[in-house]
C-alpha cells in the first residue's frame, strides 16, 4: 500500500539542501504540505540566506505540491516556535517534525574552543528541543505526531575530531528515550536517523567521489517511513546510507546481581569482570528498569 501524507502538515529544519531538501521533496511528492525551514548560513553556522529555502518551495511547487520557507535559526527559542507557528499560520496543523538543521565545527579536543563547542550544541540539540517544545503541545492536543531526530555514527561510536559534534548527536538519543516515553498515550512516535550522506556538512570530512556516490535521497525511505502513520515503532534509532539499512540500539546484558546483602571490593568486580562485561543475551531497553520486550507485551495486554 502506497504511503500517503494527504492532509498532513510537515516540518523539516535545515531543508535548502541535502537531507532536508530530499526529506522535504519527498514528503510533499507523497502530499504532505511542507514548511521549508533552513536559516542559509554555511557548514559552520555563520552567515543568513533566504534563497536556499525559497528554492526548495519553489521546486516543491512546481512538482504540484504545497510549501512554506520559514527562515528562523532553530537556535532560538522564539525561532522554534515561530516555524510551528507558521505550519499552524498557514496549514492549521502540524503532523510532522524532523529535526535535520547541524553544522560541523571539526578540531581536536584539546584544540577546541567554548566557541565550537557551544555553536554545535546550540543548533543541534537545543535546535530539536526549540522546535519541539513549540511542536510538543500541538502533537498532545490532537493526540497524533511524528518525530525524527538525527544522530550520527559519531555520537553511537565515536569519530576522532568531533568531541561536540559527537557528544551532540548522542544528546539525541537520550533526548529520544525521554520523549518516546512521553509522547506514547498520545500517539505521538519519536525515533532517530543516523544518515551517511554526501552534503555541504560531509564534504568537508569526505572525499568528493564519496560525496558525489552517497546522495541523500538513499537515506529518504527510512525516514518517510518512520514519520508515516503506518509506523508505529517509537525509540528506535535507524542507520541509513549508501542504501544500506540497519537497527543501532543500546543493550543491556544480564551481568551479574548478587545484591545488597554483602558489600563487594574492587578485587571482586575484578575476579567477575568477564561476566559483567558479557553481551550474551543482552537485550534493549524501552527505560530505565524496564526492557523493550516487556513493554510491549504490556502495550499489548492493554489492547
Amino acid at each position: 500500500m502506497a504511503i500517503s501524507f494527504e492532509g498532513q502538515v510537515a516540518l523539516v529544519t535545515g531543508a535548502g539542501a541535502g537531507l532536508g531538501r530530499a526529506y522535504a521533496l519527498d514528503l510533499a511528492s507523497r502530499g504532505a504540505k511542507v514548511v521549508v525551514n533552513d536559516l542559509g548560513g554555511d557548514p559552520h553556522g555563520e552567515g543568513a540566506d533566504a534563497a536556499p529555502a525559497r528554492k526548495v518551495c519553489d521546486e516543491i511547487k512546481a512538482a504540484g505540491g504545497e510549501a512554506t520557507p520559514n527562515f528562523d535559526s532553530v537556535s532560538s527559542y522564539d525561532g522554534g516556535f515561530n516555524m510551528v507557528k507558521t505550519a499552524i499560520d498557514t496549514y492549521g496543523r502540524l503532523d510532522v517534525v524532523i529535526c535535520n538543521a547541524g553544522i560541523l565545527r571539526d578540531i581536536a579536543f584539546h584544540n577546541m574552543s567554548e566557541a565550537d563547542w557551544d555553536a554545535v550544541f546550540a543548533v543541534h540539540i537545543k535546535g530539536s528541543f526549540t522546535v519541539l517544545r513549540a511542536a510538543w503541545p500541538v502533537f498532545r492536543q490532537q493526540s497524533y505526531g511524528r518525530v525524527v531526530l538525527t544522530t550520527s555514527s559519531s555520537g553511537i561510536y565515536g569519530q576522532f575530531g568531533q568531541a561536540n559534534y559527537g557528544s551532540a548527536k548522542t544528546a539525541m538519543i537520550g533526548l529520544m528515550n525521554v520523549l518516546k516515553q512521553e509522547g506514547a498515550k498520545y500517539n505521538v512516535n519519536v525515533n532517530t536517523v543516523a544518515p551517511v550522506a554526501g552534503t555541504r556538512l560531509t564534504q568537508t570530512v569526505m572525499p568528493q567521489e564519496m560525496v558525489e556516490k552517497l546522495k541523500p535521497e538513499l537515506v529518504v525511505p527510512a525516514v518517510t517511513w518512520m514519520v508515516s502513520k503506518e509506523c508505529q515503532d517509537s525509540g528506535i534509532i535507524i542507520e541509513a546510507g549508501a542504501g544500506n539499512f540497519n537497527r543501532a540500539s543500546i543493550v543491556k546484558g544480564a551481568g551479574v546481581q548478587p545484591g545488597m546483602d554483602q558489600l563487594k571490593d574492587a578485587e571482586w568486580i575484578q575476579a567477575n569482570w568477564d561476566k559483567i562485561m558479557s553481551l550474551e543475551g543482552a537485550e534493549p531497553m524501552w527505560r530505565t528498569g524496564q526492557t523493550l520486550k516487556d513493554y510491549l507485551a504490556s502495550k499489548a495486554s492493554q489492547g
